[in-house]
């Protein structure tokens, strides 16, 4: 018998046969390494062991006995306890008193534990665990280690809180954890939250760590006046390492069982989504209705890319009777499909093929919407070199077939069945050469460009419903060519100065845009995706009043004077205030106007000013506005205030304006009483509050001043408990249609750790309020080193 004082003994000397014969030299090799990090590929029965211990004894035999701040060390796993007994032949371990096994920051804990290294087999008594990469924790009666993967405990209580005194934990009589398939099987698992059973399960599956496994997640359940009482139990499915799915029955007390799926797919050079619902009979309607979505981007190869979105409805209703996400579902009124093939060759050349599709979703109890045109295919071609002999060269050249769809639907009998509008082919080419002058404290460009179209119309002429006089008799082919000619010129001048006693920058930038179009008569042309572009201070500094694909180019000799002048912080350069200022100069009418427009005869243009200031860390307002400059009456504008004082606490209020695009071009005009006003005028209101020391208020108010009704309103409370959970009531009710509304209330308890059971609101409040933050704090990040010893 030998007895040694504190020494640490490598068992890879005593234990492992694969080693004792090696040289002395190898131990030299060990080195330190910078951080900690996996070791693939080591096999169990060669891993060196060491032994660590106040007081250590070993017999002829190989039974090593460890008294004191015993310690079993392996690369892979640490055994500690008051006494140690190992057997060096076996492999047994056996620890009694504040036994310990660590592996792959898992922790288990007990009084009296017997294992063996080499088979990793054992069993443990009155087990302590903490999951090291989800931070749950829980105990047992008693505790078999059947494999290095494998455990099973028996009458177990867990929680994923990994603090003191858990709201929420799980009763189960067996658990087994399967540690490399991340996954724990409960078997009659009780849910409890704050001692009161919530929810049973005879059989309960959970991960383990973060990797994705198969089971059922967390049900959720609402209630809104469109589709009354909702509970979704979602069903996940881990198929492989690189596509998975999800299935979600969803039943609705008046409509009756959807049938939702989600798939989702990667690999190396491609990426696909698929989304789809369907329901076999609407109670409130007797009809089959369904949604899809698929969306799928693939490199064929370098510079090579394809992407595909095709997405429809089974009717225009879809989305305002089966919507979760208020307005951002129940305002969907275009679904665009679209085929995508791009190329690129270096930084020159680049090009694509599309096919784009719309499916046009129409409101009953509003007006007729004129689907937009599909587009079956446009052919884009782009060559491009910068500085090139100190040149800016840019040519863009499409090819598009225009298809007009022809409205089928039942929301307006009048207009089903017609053709709208005429097909037809256009051919552009739009080639600019332009010579920057760049410095430090300014720049100075000219461009010239020539802009050539040829139209290739299918008018139709008897098929098509309220066609222009000026478009009836004219010819199939035309051709439109134009030269573009600007200069556009700034200054960045700065000096130090103060603003609210701090140093600061003041930015003083002018700028000026000259631009020159020649008028060419366009009546004749068809309009297939070309409408007026909203007038703001970018687009003052812009080539053409008319957005889209050009079908119109409005003729032009005009000036574009811009200034504006900022603040910055001189420590952070953070930006206090902003002060913008535009006006456009016309020196020429406006004679090229779209269908049924009235042409521009004023000199001068609106007056677009904004201004930004944040005057304080925590206070901002924002302004943004165009004003007629004969009236002086506003034509846009959008202002707001937001204040934050502290972490969940924020109010936010807004204001938008925008008058109808009709009264643009005539502010003194007055509308045929037949004709209804388009202007949108809207006050929003947002905020998030304490209301006491775990109570917090959540809202948001929207009213439009021109329809004279509430279009949206949410209200809700959050409450924040101790142990590692929370809750929310949320009721929004917001506008489906002219018409109608829909009213959702959303119910959610929030189990950290776990998941939450209800319908999941945050979204929707981190969406529609401006500033939300989550009460609960973010879970911090966990590994498998999380308690690394």
């Amino acid at each position: 018998m030998h007895r040694i004082s504190r020494i640490i003994l490598l068992s890879a000397v005593l234990s492992a046969p694969a080693l004792a014969d090696e040289p002395a030299t190898q131990a030299r090799g060990l080195r330190m390494v910078g951080s900690l990090g996996h070791h693939p590929g080591l096999k169990d029965d060669t891993l060196p062991s060491f032994l660590i211990g106040d007081d250590i004894t070993r017999n002829a035999g190989g039974r090593v006995i460890l008294r004191g701040a015993a310690q079993v060390r392996r690369l892979d796993g640490v055994i500690k306890g008051e006494r140690i007994d190992y057997d060096q032949a076996t492999g047994d371990t056996e620890v009694r008193g504040n036994g310990l096994i660590m592996r792959d920051g898992n922790i288990v804990k007990g009084p009296h534990l017997r294992y063996n290294v080499n088979t990793s087999q054992g069993e443990i008594d009155q087990p302590r665990f903490w999951l090291g990469t989800t931070g749950g924790q829980g105990h047992a009666d008693h505790a078999d280690i059947i494999s290095r993967q494998h455990v099973r405990l028996k009458d177990v209580r867990y929680t994923g809180w990994s603090g003191p005194d858990p709201a929420w934990y799980i009763d189960a009589s067996r658990v087994d954890l399967y540690l490399d398939e991340n996954e724990g099987a409960a078997r009659n698992g009780v849910l409890r939250f704050k001692d009161v059973p919530i929810l049973y399960s005879p059989y309960l599956t959970f991960p383990l760590g973060k990797d994705r496994k198969s089971g059922f997640l967390v049900p959720t359940y609402g209630t809104s006046s469109n589709g009354g009482f909702e509970l979704t139990t979602p069903y996940y499915l881990n198929l492989a390492p690189n596509y998975d799915a999800t299935l979600s029955p969803r039943y609705l007390s008046k409509r009756g069982l959807l049938l939702g799926t989600e798939l989702r797919h990667l690999s190396a050079s491609s990426h696909s989504e698929l989304f789809g619902s369907y329901i076999m009979r609407d109670n409130q309607t007797g009809d089959k209705r369904w949604m899809y979505s698929v969306q799928h981007t693939q490199d064929l190869a370098p510079g090579l890319q394809l992407y595909l979105d095709a997405r429809k409805v089974s009717d225009d209703d879809y989305f305002r009777d089966f919507s979760s996400f208020g307005l951002s579902d129940a305002a969907i009124t275009y679904m665009p499909s679209q085929a995508l093939l791009t190329w690129e060759n270096g930084s020159h050349l680049s090009g694509s093929l599309q096919f784009y599709r719309y499916q046009t979703l129409q409101d009953s109890t509003g007006s007729f919407l004129a689907p937009p045109y599909d587009k079956l295919p446009e052919l884009h071609f782009r060559a491009q070199h910068y500085d090139w002999h100190s040149l800016d060269v840019v040519s863009d050249n499409y090819a598009t077939r225009f298809v007009a769809p022809i409205y089928q639907g039942s929301a307006f009998p009048a207009e089903s069945g017609k053709r709208l509008m005429p097909n037809g082919t256009r051919l552009t080419s739009y080639t600019t050469v332009a010579r920057p002058f760049v410095a430090p404290w300014g720049y100075f460009t000219p461009k010239a460009g020539l802009h050539m179209s040829q139209y290739d119309t299918d008018w139709f002429y008897g098929s098509i419903q309220g066609l222009p006089p000026e478009l009836l008799g004219q010819p199939r082919s035309q051709t439109r060519v134009l030269p573009i000619a600007s200069v556009d010129t700034g200054l960045t001048l700065e000096r130090d100065t103060t603003l609210f006693g701090n140093d600061a920058i003041q930015t003083l930038e002018p700028r000026l845009y000259y631009l020159y179009v020649p008028y060419r008569d366009q009546s004749g042309l068809p309009v297939f995706d070309t409408g007026m572009a909203s007038f703001s201070y970018q687009q003052a500094f812009d080539e053409n009043i008319f957005s889209g694909g050009w079908d119109r180019i409005a003729n032009a000799n005009q000036l574009t004077a811009g200034l504006t002048t900022r603040w910055l912080d001189a420590d952070t350069g953070f930006e206090r205030l902003s002060l913008s200022l535009a006006q456009r100069f016309y020196f020429d009418d406006q004679r090229v106007t779209l269908p049924g427009q009235t042409p521009r005869q004023a000199t001068e243009s609106d007056y677009l000013v904004g201004a930004n200031a944040a005057l304080t860390n925590r206070f901002s307002v924002y302004f943004d506005g165009q004003f007629d400059h004969e009236t002086q009456k506003r034509s846009r504008l959008s202002s707001g205030v937001r204040w934050t004082p502290k972490r969940l606490a924020t109010m936010s209020l807004s204001y938008r304006y925008e008058r109808d695009p009709n009264l643009y071009t005539d502010p003194y005009q007055v509308l045929p009483a037949d004709v209804v006003d388009q202007s949108r005028e809207q006050i929003s209101f947002t905020s998030q509050w304490p209301l006491a020391r775990r109570w917090f208020g959540v809202g948001r108010y929207d009213y439009s001043l021109a329809e004279k009704r509430n279009t949206q309103s949410i209200v809700g409370l959050e409450y924040r408990g101790d142990g590692g959970w929370a809750a929310r009531a949320v009721l929004q009710r917001y506008a489906v249609s002219a018409e109608k509304t829909n009213t959702a209330l959303f119910l959610q308890l929030e189990l950290t750790g776990l998941g939450s059971l209800g319908t999941d609101p945050m979204s929707l409040l981190s969406d529609r309020i401006t500033g939300y933050q989550s009460a609960t704090p973010p879970t911090p990040e966990k590994t498998e080193f999380e308690r690394y010893e």
